[in-house]
Parts: C-alpha cells; structure tokens; sequence
C-alpha cells in the first residue's frame, strides 16, 4: 500500500487545508474541517490496471487545435425514461448518482434497468441488502438476465478485483454510503469514506471507459447525503421522487455534463415494478361524468415534454377571522399573489375565503404558465360555475393582472390538440407569429384576466 499522510478537509466545499481551521477560507462554514488520511497515487491499484495508452498519453498537455474530437456515443437503455433523464443515453465512462427518499424505488429502478439490458454484462454491487433479499426482488419483476452478476460487499479492494475478473459493462453501487476504502481510516458513511469511495469509482470509470451508477441516501433537508463535492466529482445527478401515498414517482435531473438539466422522467409503481409513463397528460387529467366547479386544466411544460395537468381549487367562507390558504403542489407564496391581484384588480373578496388549491396526482408544478389556470379554477369555485373539461389554459399573470407569454406554445397546443381539447387559451402576446392555420384546435387570445372572465363566466 502507498505510503499515507493526513490533511484537513471541510465537510461543506471540499477545501484541504495543512492544517486545522475554525472557520473554512473558501465557503466561510465553522467547524466544517475534519481529519482525513491521504495517500499517494497508486500505480497498482486496482482502478489503475484498466488506463489505456490513449487515457496516459492525455496526461501530458496538448495543443487544442492537435486534439482529435470524437463523436460522443451512448449506450442505449432499455428504459425509455432513464434515457429522457440521462440526455438520450448512457455514455461510456460516466458517473451517475441517483438520490432520493428512503422506499422510494431507487434500488428497484436500476435492478430492474439492469435485468432489461440483457446484451450488456452488468455488476450489481449491494451494501446494504443480502444475496437473497436482491434474488426475491428480482424475481418479483419477473425479468431473467444470464449477464447480470450480483456481489455483496462493501470493502473498494474486493470490488475491483471482482470486476477484474467478471469484466462488466456497466456497473451499478447501491449504495456509496456503505462502502469503505482501505486508504481511509474512518467508518463508512463518513465525509471522508465518501468522497475517498466516489474518487476510486471516478478514477476506474474514465481509466475504463465502463459507466458507474452509484444510489446515493438523502438527508432529512432533503438534500444528497455526504460531502458537497460528492455531487461536483460525478457527471450526473439525478433526484427520484414522489408522494409515497400517490403511486406516480418523478426522476429529474439536477445536474448532466452531457445533456440537458430540463428533463423529466416519470414512473409509475406497480407490483411488477416501475413502469414508465409514456403518456402522462392522460393520467393526469381526471374524467369526470358532469362538470365541476373549481377545476381547470393547464398546459405546463417539464423540461421538453408537454403535460396537460388538473388544477383543484377550493374558495369557501371562512369559519375563523383568519382565512386559511392550503397548497398541495404550488408555491404558497404564488398563491397570495394571484388572490391579491384578484383582490386589487378584479374586486373579488377573497379577504373573507378559505382557499384550499390541489395538483391532481400529487406532482409539484413550477412552471408558471398554470397561474392563467390557477385564477380561473379559484374564478370557478368563487361563482361555483363549472369551466368545460375541453378548454385548457396557458398563461403568467403579473401584477397589474395582464397575461404574459409563456416559452414553447406550440408544443403545449400541439398537445392539447392531441388529447382532444376543443380550444386553448393563449396570451395575446404568444400570437405573433403563430401560424393557427396548423391547428385543428381553436386558439382563443387574451391579454388580460377580465378578458378571460367574460368569456368562461
């Protein structure tokens, strides 16, 4: 083994210093630094064996202009939505990392990805389950691989040299919390352990050129456990999500060096697994036998997918002298907003109502074009007048209560138009340049909130 020096790291940034500090020079955090056992840059370690002649001729500086570019290729995955997420596939050599809550299907996503990918030899590397526990899963879902090879361990050394001797393809952690390096001296899960366990897999992935999945806890803030640069050292990290009392669970990218941040994954759990939602507008969107006020459907946008979504409203007289203002799924302070514009500019009395505003399927909706819809279902439960379930509506209110424009209308028409509805409504400012001639729907403009009032009440 190299020889080992100790060095001073903060928690928070990663900053390495000689020495112990109180208060960290990079990020200004107190009491962040630890102690952490450093090593020299072994020639025979297990990650190292793997480095091409290509990998350490780039280790000495060139030219820009002398470097060749290749085109990048990826690795296409049986999952339809994992590929949507990772920016159209797996590329050789990456790093992914998948946080999310505790049950929520993290482990089971990527067992189930690696059973379907049946022409790739793949390593599942489990710290926290036994070989039986991973056995039932797998047969739970139904799916038979011959090319996935399972290993329960959690020591780095043993791992490499298992994946000396299978040769994987593709290689998937579960979970980076649990492994442990022989060049650390703390116990797994540490600041340390982490990030010495995450820099090994790094090394062996872009010496290997083989991608590395790593299923990473998350801190009851909410956010990925373990040290900040964790989520700087790999290429992707993605956030898998859900209401545990809704069956539909969201995978969102936060971070990709190789596609887009925008993308939006869904699944829906079922007894066989997850199952991607190819389609989500049509499960989302309730169908109701008669109208009913307070309801209104929105075009909203999540990454490049156009979603037709169901917003709740629910105005009634309040009880108590304070009125009470409830969310599921939007921001409350966007809520105080419109009431108040609907107050100052309209002369609805919504001082005096509770206000109770739901998204159908328990998602968490950010985008602002469903605000147009939001006023217009709390415009229905105030006059408890039923809005038709075949006009959506698309729009950002400002202040003054004029509609603003919302980016990419012609993919929310197009998909309103696929699902059926007879019309849209649309901010006038969105018109220009549009060509309606393309559209079976009717594009109704407004610009502002009176103009849609008269026309739905």
């Amino acid at each position: 083994m190299a020889k080992s020096k100790s060095a001073f790291f903060c928690q928070q940034c990663g900053y390495e210093s000689p020495k112990w500090a109180g208060k960290c020079p990079s990020c200004s955090s107190w009491n962040s630094f630890v102690e952490e056992i450093k090593h020299r840059e072994d020639k025979n370690s297990p990650e190292a064996i793997w480095e091409d002649d290509d990998v350490k001729g780039m280790r000495k500086a060139h030219k820009l202009d002398e470097i060749i570019s290749k085109e990048e290729t990826r690795m296409m995955m049986p999952d339809p939505e994992l590929n949507r997420v990772l920016g159209g596939g797996m590329v050789p050599g990456s790093v992914v990392l998948i946080a999310g809550d505790p049950g929520i299907g993290k482990s089971t996503l990527f067992l189930q990805a690696a059973l379907q990918w049946k022409n790739v030899t793949t390593l599942y590397v489990s710290g926290e389950e036994s070989a039986q526990q991973i056995k039932l899963r797998a047969e739970r879902l139904g799916i038979k691989n011959p090319n996935l090879y399972l290993l329960t361990a959690t020591d780095t050394a043993t791992i490499f040299q298992e994946i000396k001797k299978v040769r994987p393809q593709f290689v998937i952690i579960d979970s980076i919390q649990t492994l442990e390096s022989p060049y650390v001296e703390s116990a797994a899960g540490s600041v340390s352990q982490v990030r010495e366990c995450a820099a090994e897999l790094q090394r062996f992935a872009k010496v290997s050129n083989i991608p590395v999945c790593m299923i990473g806890h998350i801190t009851k803030e909410g956010s990925i456990a373990g040290p900040k640069v964790l989520e700087h050292m790999v290429d992707t990290v993605l956030q898998f999500e859900g209401d545990r009392h809704y069956a539909y669970r969201i995978l969102r990218t936060l971070k990709n060096r190789f596609g887009s941040t925008s993308e939006l994954g869904i699944y829906e759990m079922v007894n066989a697994g997850m199952r991607p939602v190819s389609n989500p507008s049509e499960i989302l969107l309730t169908q109701h036998d008669e109208p009913l006020s307070g309801i209104a459907i929105a075009a909203t946008m999540e990454g490049m997918r156009p979603m037709m979504i169901e917003v709740q409203a629910l105005a009634t007289t309040a009880v108590y002298g304070t009125p009470q203002r409830t969310v599921s799924g939007f921001d409350l302070r966007r809520l105080q907003l419109l009431l108040a514009v609907l107050e100052k500019r309209g002369g609805f009395h919504f001082g005096t109502k509770d206000v109770f505003v739901n998204i159908a399927g328990g998602f968490k909706i950010e985008d602002p074009s469903i605000e147009l819809s939001m006023v217009c279902a709390l415009l229905s439960s105030y006059e408890d007048k039923a809005i038709p379930s075949n006009i959506c509506l698309v729009g950002e209110i400002g202040l003054s209560g004029e509609i603003r424009a919302v980016n990419r209308i012609d993919q929310r028409i197009a998909e309103a138009e696929k699902l059926g509805m007879d019309a849209i409504f649309i901010p006038r400012a969105n018109a220009k340049g549009l060509d309606k001639k393309g559209f079976k729907i009717e594009i109704k403009t407004v610009n502002k909130v009176e103009d849609v009032y008269r026309m739905l009440f």
